[in-house]
């Protein structure tokens, strides 16, 4: 029997999913939105992406666009927390974490200040020389 003659789609690397997700969150107008490079520093995940929004209705709208620029992409979480009360919004895509934060949580939990050992991404081709 003949294939079709497309080529099976091809996954989204770590990097390219942490760039959608950035991007969907700046399109929805994500305050602060920064990629961490993780990957010499632990094993836990290799990129996170972390912002946050101005009210829980954001929030929720920022998860969502996420969720759904990924989806396009054929990823899906493999865990979504704090939907509900959205004051802090975890997304697991397993090599990708992206943290959507009240802008108060985002302060007490100050993750770039923990994780400061990581290098900070600002668009693909700056990854590529890290």
């Amino acid at each position: 029997m003949r294939g079709t003659g497309k080529a099976a789609p091809q996954a989204a690397t770590a990097l390219e999913k942490a760039m959608l997700a950035r991007g969907a969150l700046m399109d929805k107008r994500a305050v602060d939105p920064v990629v961490l490079d993780l990957r010499e520093i632990t094993l836990i995940t290799d990129y996170f992406v972390i912002c946050h929004g101005t009210s829980n209705v954001h929030i929720r709208a920022l998860s969502e666009a996420v969720i759904e620029a990924l989806k396009e992409a054929g990823v899906r979480p493999a865990g979504v927390e704090g939907r509900q009360a959205a004051r802090w919004v975890l997304l697991d895509y397993g090599d990708l974490i992206v943290h959507i934060f009240a802008e108060e949580e985002r302060e007490f939990y100050s993750l770039e200040r923990l994780w400061s050992d990581a290098a900070r991404i600002e668009d693909e081709a700056a990854a590529a020389t890290t």
